[in-house]
């Protein structure tokens, strides 16, 4: 176990002084009594409050109705269970019977919540600051991307967006190759633009990611953002 988590800490940027912590952390509720619910909410709410605090300090012209879409969509599920697949998180919570039977390692909802158990784990571990730090690294590449205009629209969305403007046909994205094991798979996907003599590539642990990496791609192809 000890050697798993060592892995795991090496992923998230953070060693626990207090391994039952995060043992604690990892442990759903199908496993009985003493789970990681009262952590989740802990790391739900330090989540939550890192977030608006960023996007009030970073972004002093927005409106609060503006802050609050930017951390509803930055705090979801959806981004969470992608931040937890980054660390692949499924490889290493500890579930019932039931649950692992039924593939709970790939379920959003119980991956998001490994997330926020973990950031509350962090801070009982070691204080708010090292907690902030943390959450703010892992948010990193999500929060570049933010606008002080409001939120900053998916490349799939753009790119759609693009090419109706243009009065062109929507990309065609196909998944060309899926590779690894049930619970950590990685897809492969190809964009093909009407306006673009090549298609483009994007991979990811999910059809979803690779979409969006592959339309991204288009998008700087296509002039419209930037490689960096």
């Amino acid at each position: 176990m000890s050697e798993n988590f060592a892995r795991l800490e090496r992923s998230i940027g953070y060693e626990f002084t207090s391994e039952s912590l995060l043992e604690l952390a990892l442990t759903h509720r199908s496993l009985g009594h003493l789970n990681n619910e009262r952590l989740e909410f802990l790391g739900d709410s330090l989540l939550n409050m890192v977030i608006a605090e960023y996007l009030y300090r970073q972004f002093p012209k927005l409106k609060e109705g503006q802050m609050s879409r930017q951390r509803a969509g930055l705090v979801r599920g959806t981004t969470l269970a992608e931040i937890a697949r980054e660390f692949k998180l499924g490889d290493y919570i500890l579930l019932g019977s039931g649950e692992l039977k039924s593939g709970g390692f790939r379920r959003d909802s119980i991956l998001a919540d490994a997330v926020e158990s973990i950031i509350g784990a962090i801070y009982l571990d070691s204080g708010f600051e090292v907690c902030r730090e943390r959450i703010l690294a892992w948010y990193e590449r999500r929060l570049d991307a933010l606008s002080d205009k409001g939120i900053q629209k998916d490349s799939k969305t753009r790119l759609q967006e693009f090419l109706q403007s243009r009065q062109e046909p929507l990309p065609n994205y196909v998944v060309v190759n899926v590779t690894g094991e049930a619970h950590a798979q990685t897809f492969y996907v190809d964009c093909e633009v009407s306006l673009l003599n090549e298609k483009t590539s994007g991979e990811g642990n999910s059809r979803r990611i690779a979409e969006q990496t592959a339309a991204r791609n288009a998008l700087v192809l296509l002039g419209i953002e930037s490689a960096v």
